[in-house]
C-alpha cells in the first residue's frame, strides 16, 4: 500500500491515472459502515457487503421493530462465520425525530402554492390537505416564514419524493404551511425537519432505552449512533445509562450532529463522546448549502487532532436506484478521505437501495484511490504541531512508530494492545500502511465468574481508519524463546502473511509493552 503513495502536488503523468488499480486484501483505509434493511438483510447479501468492504453494520431503529432487526442481526452473525470477516454493530436511536404518521400507505401528493396542515392529531387521516405528526409541541417551535422539510426515510433531496414547506400561520396546535414544490409522498412513514428551530424533545427517549436495555444488551452492541446530539449533557445522559447495563459500560458512543444547535455545541460534544457522525442529511437543511462543505472541514480536522472517528453521511444518494454515482457524488467520497474521515456510513443506498453490494464496493475503490493521494507528510506535522510538548508517553511511542514505518517504507504496523487506545493513537497519525492491531484478553471478575475481555476492544476498532484487529489467543505470550510455543507475534505476522500485506524481505514495525515500557522496534523478514 506504501509504495503506491503519491501526492497531488507532485506532476502526476495523466495516462497513469488510466492504469488499473492493484487489488489490495484490504479493499481501503477508510472504513464502510453499512445500514442493513429490506434490500441487505439476507445472509447472502451481507456476506456480499462483507465482502465488499463493510466493516460496521448499521441498524437504524427509526423503522422496524426489534423482532426483525433480531433477524437481521442473526443473518449477520451467519454471514461473518461463512466470510471471517469482523464486523461490529452500530445501534441508531430515533432520539428527537419528528415523524408523519401516513396509516393508509395510500401516497400523498403535494401542489406547489397549495396549502396543508400539520397537527398533532394522529388519529387523522394523511392527505394532501393535512398531515398527521408525532409531537404535539410543534406550533409552540415555529413562525411564519420558518421553514420545514419531509421527506421519506432519510432526505434524499430529489424533489420528487421531497417536499419544502412555509409556515404561513399557526391555529393553535395545528401549524398550516404553503408546499413550495410539487412533490409525492409514498409510505407509511415521512421524517419531517425544521429547519433551525429548537424540538423540546429528549435525544434518548423512553423508546431509545427501552431498545438499548434490551435488544441492545441481549446483542452486546459495540457502537450507539446517538441522533440529535444537541449538548454534551446529551452524550454525558447516555453514558451514565449504558453504565448500569452490564456489558454495555463498554459501547462507545457516536454523536450525530444533525442540526444548528449539534454544531453550536461542537467542541464540548467532541470532548463527551467517542466519535463523531455528521448527518449531513438534517445539516444540509438547517445550514445553506455554501456553509455545508466549511462544517465537514472543520469538524473532521476536530476529530483527528482530538483523535476520535468522524463518519461523514449522505455521499452517494443516486446510488440507491442506479448502479453508478453521480461524477459529483464521486468526487465528495474523494473529497471526505482527503479531508481525513475515518469512515463513510451509507444510509437509504444499502438500507432499501437497489444495489448495495455495488455501493460499498464503489465507495471502497473511490476512497482506495483517495487514499493514495492523501498528504500524510503535512497531516502528521500539522498533528504533531497540535498535540505540542511535551508529548504523553503513549502520543509519542505512537507518533514515532508512524514516523519509522514511513522512513523504513514499512508494509505494516503490528500494535500489540489490550485497551485499543494504543493501536487508536497509531492511527490517529494516519500512517500509510495498514496498522494490524492484536488485541491481548484481560482475564476478569464479577466475584462469581471468570470472562475474557477484548471482543469489544476488537471490533470498536473498525470503524477507525486504517486500523485491523485481530483478537490474539489469551495462551499465547507476546513473543516467545521457545520454539515449541508459538508467540502471538508469529501469528499476527503469519495473518498478515496469509493476506498478502506481509511478505519475505519486508519490513514491519511493532510497537508493544514490554515490562512498564512500551517499545517500537523494526524488523525485517526472512524468506
Amino acid at each position: 500500500m506504501h509504495s503506491n503513495h503519491l501526492l497531488l502536488e507532485e506532476p502526476i503523468r495523466m495516462a497513469s491515472i488510466l492504469e488499473p488499480s492493484k487489488a489490495n486484501f484490504f479493499p481501503a483505509m477508510t472504513k464502510i459502515v453499512g445500514t442493513l434493511g429490506p434490500k441487505s438483510r439476507s445472509v447472502e447479501a451481507i456476506s456480499a457487503c462483507l465482502k465488499a468492504g463493510m466493516s460496521v453494520a448499521r441498524f437504524d431503529f427509526s423503522w422496524g421493530d426489534s423482532e426483525y432487526h433480531q433477524e437481521t442481526l442473526e443473518n449477520l452473525k451467519a454471514a461473518i462465520k461463512a466470510t471471517k470477516k469482523l464486523c461490529a454493530v452500530m445501534l441508531d436511536t430515533v432520539g428527537a425525530e419528528l415523524q408523519v404518521v401516513n396509516k393508509k400507505e395510500t401516497a400523498i401528493s403535494l401542489k406547489a402554492d397549495a396549502i396543508v396542515t400539520l397537527t398533532p392529531h394522529q388519529g387523522q387521516e394523511a392527505s394532501s390537505e393535512l398531515l398527521p405528526i408525532n409531537f404535539g409541541g410543534l406550533a409552540k417551535a415555529v413562525k411564519k416564514g420558518d421553514t420545514i422539510f419531509v421527506g421519506q426515510y432519510l432526505f434524499t433531496g430529489s424533489e420528487t419524493t421531497s417536499v419544502w414547506l412555509e409556515v404561513d400561520e399557526v391555529n393553535g396546535d395545528d401549524v398550516i404551511c404553503m408546499v413550495k414544490n410539487s412533490a409525492t409522498l409514498a409510505g407509511s412513514m415521512f421524517t419531517l425537519h425544521a429547519s433551525q428551530v429548537h424540538i423540546d424533545l429528549p435525544t434518548l427517549t423512553d423508546r431509545d432505552k427501552e431498545v438499548i436495555s434490551t435488544w441492545g444488551v441481549k446483542n452486546k452492541i459495540d457502537f450507539i449512533s446517538l441522533s440529535y446530539t444537541r449538548h454534551a449533557e446529551d452524550v454525558r445522559e447516555a453514558r451514565e445509562f449504558l453504565s448500569k447495563l452490564g456489558d454495555l459500560s463498554q459501547t462507545q458512543i457516536f454523536a450525530k450532529i444533525e442540526n444548528v444547535e449539534g454544531l453550536t455545541h461542537f467542541d464540548e460534544i467532541l470532548k463527551e463522546a467517542d466519535g463523531i457522525i455528521l448527518s449531513r442529511g438534517n445539516l444540509g437543511i438547517d445550514l445553506p448549502p455554501e456553509k455545508v462543505f466549511l462544517f465537514q472541514k472543520a469538524a473532521v480536522h476536530k476529530c483527528n487532532m482530538a483523535g476520535k472517528p468522524a463518519v461523514v453521511t449522505r455521499v452517494v444518494d443516486s446510488m440507491t436506484d442506479n448502479l453508478r454515482p453521480t461524477r459529483a457524488e464521486a468526487t465528495d467520497v474523494a473529497n471526505a478521505v482527503l479531508d481525513g474521515t475515518d469512515a463513510i456510513l451509507l444510509g437509504a443506498e444499502t438500507l432499501r437501495g437497489l444495489y448495495p453490494v455495488e455501493t460499498i464496493s464503489t465507495v471502497g475503490r473511490i476512497c482506495f484511490e483517495a487514499e493514495k493521494v492523501f498528504n500524510q507528510d503535512l497531516y502528521f506535522k500539522k498533528t504533531v504541531k497540535f498535540v505540542g510538548e511535551p508529548m504523553t508517553h503513549l502520543e509519542s511511542i505512537a507518533s514515532s512508530a508512524v514516523r519509522a514505518a514511513i522512513k523504513v517504507k514499512a508494509s505494516v504496523i503490528i500494535c500489540f494492545t489490550s485497551s485499543g487506545r494504543a493501536a487508536r493513537l497509531i492511527a490517529k497519525y494516519r500512517p500509510t500502511m495498514p496498522v494490524l492491531s492484536v488485541v491481548i484478553p484481560r482475564l476478569k471478575t464479577n466475584q462469581l465468574k471468570w470472562s475474557f475481555s477484548g471482543a469489544f476492544e476488537a471490533r470498536q476498532s473498525l470503524i477507525v481508519r486504517g486500523l485491523f484487529p485481530m483478537l490474539a489467543d489469551p495462551r499465547h505470550p507476546a513473543e516467545s524463546t521457545n520454539a515449541s510455543n508459538e508467540s502471538v507475534l508469529k501469528v499476527a505476522l503469519d495473518h498478515g502473511k496469509a493476506s498478502g500485506v506481509i511478505k519475505s524481505h519486508d519490513r514491519v514495525v511493532i510497537c508493544q509493552k514490554v515490562g512498564d515500557a512500551s517499545v517500537v522496534k523494526i524488523i525485517e523478514l526472512e524468506d
